[in-house]
């Protein structure tokens, strides 16, 4: 199931994923590959996925650190909860 990333993950993921750029960006000129639209898009990819890595594994920690969080009950399982009380309700309703 989806789940939105934490505040953490996003601050993280983009502080690591400027200085991955810059440091590819660096590398690969020190290669002497030559500046174009392949270069950016490799640069691109790579911080992307370092970036992705790094925001998961603040995700991780932080579940580690504080434990799952709970997750919300479906309509299913409150329709079932009500059909459990509605017997109790009416027999104190009925004294």
């Amino acid at each position: 199931m989806f789940e939105l990333p934490s505040v953490w993950n996003l601050v993280i993921s983009t502080l690591v994923f400027f200085v991955a750029a810059n440091y590819l960006q660096q590398f690969l000129e020190a290669q002497g590959l030559p500046k174009g639209m392949t270069r950016g898009t490799l640069v691109f990819t790579l911080a992307s996925l370092i970036s992705w890595g790094s925001g998961e594994m603040t995700d991780w920690t932080a579940a580690k650190i504080t434990g799952k969080p709970v997750t919300p009950q479906s309509s299913d399982d409150m329709t079932q909860l009500l059909k459990l009380l509605e017997p109790a309700q009416s027999s104190a309703n009925q004294q």
